[in-house]
């Protein structure tokens, strides 16, 4: 019985000791996503402005522009995951890691190659394990990303683009990442990045009704192209770092829902085995209430 309760006595103080952990991970995940959600919304008007610009410019410049024309032939396809550095967040590495597998599969069957471009060390080990290649590779910025990765991602993916499936390149671009819906909910969120797809402003009217905004007419200087070539490079940027931002939202939301969950399984531990040890030592007193009344009978009898 003794060694029972010490059994007891050391699961309860590793369920303590946990617990302390989880409590502490939890209100560090809590601070974040507010400076995490702070940072998405700040980004959000300056990525919808941009998104209406290149918009606009391709809807009205009738201009074959190489970025926004989408190809006769799609031999390779490009799928950009974002997961995270660090795990301990539930199902959030697992779910976006399924989703892009299974966004490559659907590429595959439609006769397409499919590239791999990974964010967060997670992907990367997940992908290095099962020894599956990556074109490209970005860890160490995903809690809280900067600009400057969304440039170099943004600028890989451009260059692959470039260069097209007949030279080593890409034909499209599919981004893969988690967004940010409330703090129980983060959802899978695929997006085709290259070649834009431009709706018409007719379109917009009328698929959203009389209030919408309608583009205003522009003149463009010196040429459609040229701004084109300037402003959609920034719009890729923007569209990356969003995903970047939503992702680490996305990733400080589910870290906190799992260590909730944790801090409240160790708190049932705690109960289970405490309950466990007032039985064990209950039965223990009465053993040895039962030894004493046995010993004093037996003596009484030998009298």
């Amino acid at each position: 019985m003794g060694a029972q309760l010490r059994v007891y006595k050391q699961k309860i103080a590793s369920a303590q000791t946990t617990k302390k952990i989880t409590k502490a991970m939890e209100l560090i995940a809590a601070s974040r996503i507010q400076k995490a959600m702070a940072r998405v919304r700040a980004s959000s008007p300056f990525a919808r402005a941009v998104t209406r610009a290149v918009s606009a410019v391709a809807t009205h410049s009738n201009t074959q522009h190489p970025l926004t024309t989408e190809r006769e032939t799609i031999r390779r396809s490009a799928v950009v995951i974002f997961a995270s550095d660090r795990g301990l967040a539930g199902a959030f590495n697992s779910q976006i890691l399924r989703e892009g597998l299974q966004l490559a599969e659907l590429l595959r069957s439609q006769g397409k190659d499919v590239e791999y471009y990974l964010v967060g060390r997670k992907a990367v080990g997940y992908f290095q394990f099962r020894r599956m290649a990556a074109a490209g590779e970005w860890t160490g910025d995903t809690d809280t990303p900067h600009f400057n990765t969304a440039e170099q991602i943004a600028g890989a993916l451009l260059d692959a683009y470039d260069r097209g499936g007949e030279e080593g390149g890409v034909d499209e671009i599919h981004l893969v990442y988690n967004r940010f819906v409330s703090m129980m909910t983060q959802e899978p969120q695929t997006v085709r990045l290259l070649p834009l797809e431009v709706v018409e402003a007719d379109e917009v009217v009328e698929s959203v009704g009389a209030a919408a905004q309608v583009y205003p007419l522009y003149e463009f200087e010196p040429s459609p192209e040229v701004v084109l070539d300037a402003l959609l490079p920034t719009y890729v940027q923007s569209r990356v770092f969003n995903a970047l931002l939503q992702s680490s939202a996305a990733k400080h939301a589910a870290t906190q829902k799992a260590m909730k969950s944790a801090s409240d399984n160790a708190d049932k531990l705690i109960t289970d085995y405490t309950r466990l040890r007032n039985n064990a030592r209950q039965a223990e007193i009465t053993q040895q209430i039962a030894e004493i009344v046995g010993g004093a009978d037996a003596l009484a009898s030998g009298k």
